[in-house]
This record gives structure tokens, sequence and C-alpha cells, in this order.
């Protein structure tokens, strides 16, 4: 019922911590789902991917994202910042971002928001909880949600 070609598009996942990321994939897989996922330890390395700068300028394997996950509080650059820049940006104002973080603040809620996030979801304490919410994301964004062609 999806128009998604054969070729699985790349999850990105800013994230500084290797626990959380670990256990998203883990649960991802758990919820069979098989996209592919690159992982950006923090916000300056996210806009290096996705920018196709820095480490990445002449990296082939850098894919434009069909759905980015995204920490807010790292150090450095936040996710914040990676998220105004995403849309306010041509080339990637219309890739969908997923906010995840463990703030509950309504102050970032509602500035994620007013950024552009698609989706504010505050990170589930557990494992189980995260497999429930990588379930629940899998089913939305690559289930019902249309996802704009990255053609």
């Amino acid at each position: 019922m999806t128009s998604h070609n054969v070729e699985l598009e790349t999850i990105l996942i800013v994230e500084d911590n290797v626990d959380d990321y670990e256990a998203t994939v883990r649960s991802f897989k758990k919820s069979h789902l098989q996209n592919p996922v690159r992982w950006c330890k923090n916000g300056e390395e996210a806009l290096n991917y996705l920018y196709r700068t820095g480490p990445y300028e002449n990296d082939d394997s850098v894919l434009k994202p069909c759905l980015v996950l995204l920490d807010l509080n790292m150090p450095g650059l936040d996710g914040r910042k990676v998220l105004e820049r995403m849309k306010s940006e041509k080339d990637t104002t219309n890739i969908p971002v997923i906010v995840l973080t463990t703030s509950s603040d309504e102050i970032d809620i509602n500035k994620c928001y007013e950024l552009g996030a698609s989706t504010y979801i505050q990170k589930p304490v557990g494992f189980e909880g995260l497999l429930k919410a990588a379930e629940q994301i899998k089913n939305y964004w690559f289930g019902l949600a249309l996802l704009p062609n990255r053609s």
C-alpha cells in the first residue's frame, strides 16, 4: 500500500548517548523496521551529514534520510539548533523530524513544534517502553504517513 521503492530509505539518529542509540536500534530491529540507520553523535556531525560537509563532503555513502530522530539535549550544537537549521534550508525542510528526548518541558515542546518538528516524543523509560515507541513510529511513519519524494 505504500509507494516506497524496494530499496529502504535511511533513518538518521542524532543522539549523543551510545546506550540510547543502541537501545533505539535494537528496538527498531525487534519491531522489524529494516531501514538502514545512520548515527550522528552530536548536532555538528548531523549538520555535516545532512549537508555533506566536513568529513562527509566526498562520502558517497551519505544518503538523504527519510526521517530524523533527534535528541534535544546534546553538548555543543544541540538538537534545537539542528532542527532550526534543517527547517530553514530548502534541501532539508521536508524531512520529517521526530524529537526523541528526555525533556517533557512545555517550553521545549512548544519551541520544537514552532521550529517545525513533526512529532515530539518523550523517551520512554526502559527497553519495553522504547520497543513500544519504536513499533508506533514504524507503524505510523512507514505504514500510515506518506513521506515526501526523495528523487
